[in-house]
């Protein structure tokens, strides 16, 4: 039986984590007693081959007081012999902060009423279960989609996992440089497709502007030693304990050529398939947005 202990920062996932499990056959109970954690590992592992072949428990900042307790009882479950794994879904504060303020929901530990407060304290009562995580799952960036492909990888593909997700996004640098980007190159060095009629009001997601852009040598050239350098970039990031990583590729409008360059990138990094990796386009559509 795989078991598996879902945790992680309030706002972060988790619930969504454990309905996706659910969804993959798992049986899942949710906000349990600490108490009673190893009572029910002993339970599914007893009606493994009947009704149960896996588990998920859902465990955080809700436990209270008792959750200084859980790193004793998990100890004892290892003495014991039972095996499991711990997921830990993280993000950014700022991204916490927003989606409580969007669901307009009090965070649980927030006893002033400070959201940011709250989630600093959270921080710090579940760092010792951080530590101790199989997979950290970072969900900044992720869409309910992107994050379900994440869970189905791990835990019903049972495919390998570097606690790492990849965001290559393509923007404007005249509307600015993405305040998260970790690595930011700059593709308008490159032939610009908005200067051909035909070709600009079509983005890097038609054929006629990628094939435009990556008909040049320099364009080929580039993308070969981008991807050479990412690759060689991302085993030191995930030595260095890193779970989110931002690609940033810009032009002048971010709607030609560092869309046809991240397309590329993205689809050449599909084929290592050990880390999480999603693409996103930020300036796509907004000079139509700017001509309503």
């Amino acid at each position: 039986m795989r078991l598996v202990i879902v945790t992680g920062l309030s706002g972060a996932g988790k619930t969504t984590a454990l309905k996706m499990l659910e969804d993959a056959r798992y049986f899942c109970v949710d906000n349990l007693p600490i108490a009673l954690v190893e009572k029910f590992v002993s339970l599914m592992v007893g009606m493994q081959g009947e009704d149960v072949q896996n588990a998920a428990i859902g465990i955080d900042a809700r436990s209270g007081r008792s959750l200084g307790e859980l790193e004793k009882v998990l100890e004892q479950m290892e003495e014991a012999g039972y095996q499991f794994e711990i997921l830990f879904l993280d993000a950014e504060d700022y991204v916490l902060v927003k989606r409580y303020k969007e669901t307009r929901r009090s965070h649980p530990l927030a006893l002033n009423g400070r959201v940011d407060d709250g989630i600093r304290l959270e921080r710090e009562k579940m760092k010792f279960l951080k530590d101790r995580a199989d997979y950290i799952i970072d969900t900044t960036h992720l869409l309910t989609r992107e994050l379900k492909a994440e869970i189905d990888r791990i835990f019903v593909d049972n495919a390998s996992f570097h606690n790492l997700v990849i965001s290559v996004l393509s923007f404007g640098f005249k509307y600015g440089i993405p305040a998260d980007a970790d690595l930011v190159f700059d593709v308008r060095f490159l032939p610009n497709p908005y200067y051909v009629d035909e070709l600009r009001p079509q983005t890097g997601l038609d054929e006629g502007v990628y094939h435009y852009v990556m008909d040049h040598d320099a364009a080929r050239e580039f993308a070969d030693k981008l991807e050479d350098m990412v690759k060689f970039l991302i085993p030191h990031y995930v030595d260095e304990g890193k779970t989110n990583l931002v690609i940033a590729v810009g032009c002048t409008g971010g709607k030609h050529r560092s869309v046809t360059l991240a397309r590329v990138l993205y689809e050449r990094l599909l084929e290592t398939k050990e880390y999480g990796l999603r693409l996103e386009h930020r300036d796509i559509a907004r000079d139509a947005v700017t001509r309503k």
